[in-house]
């Protein structure tokens, strides 16, 4: 396999795909969805500065953590000129998704931790089910699986 010279300001669709490990087709993806941008030769060839690697590595690293990618368009377009992010914006930009990943963590463990007892019916387990939510008394609090759901919420559901 060719390595891209790390001194060509200009990259191929197939070398950035190449260099950065993301297929061709989610880098097209990426471009219509306004988080990278190429110029076109005159063949019609698109060609990405070597700085569009690091947006794609953010755009990946911020996926892999469950970013949205609305999320993260915004957070590439509030770059002033559009520019390819340095140290102080990645800085920024993950301070402002902190609260929201520790909120998806503290989710997550909670999940994990009453996974197995939680049938999805709100009740710790079929077998404590009529004396933690005799005649289905949590049903009043709305569908779904109301202890998780409302410890979620911030409630106090049992």
């Amino acid at each position: 396999m060719d390595t891209v010279a790390w001194n060509k300001s200009e990259l191929s669709v197939g070398e950035l795909s190449q260099r950065s490990g993301v297929a061709v087709s989610a880098l097209h993806f990426y471009e219509r969805q306004g988080l990278i941008s190429s110029r076109r030769t005159a063949g019609n060839q698109r060609r990405y500065l070597r700085p569009t690697l690091r947006r794609v590595a953010l755009i990946r690293i911020a996926q892999r953590v469950g970013i949205p990618l609305a999320d993260i368009n915004r957070a590439l377009a509030s770059l002033p000129d559009g520019r390819t992010p340095n140290q102080k914006d990645w800085e920024k930009l993950s301070r402002q998704w902190r609260a929201e990943l520790d909120e998806r963590i503290r989710r997550l463990q909670q999940l994990r931790d009453d996974f197995t007892d939680c049938i999805g019916c709100g009740c710790l387990s079929m077998r404590n089910c009529g004396l933690a939510n005799s005649h289905d008394e949590l049903g009043e609090h709305g569908p779904g699986p109301r202890r998780l759901i409302e410890v979620d919420d911030g409630g106090s559901c049992g």
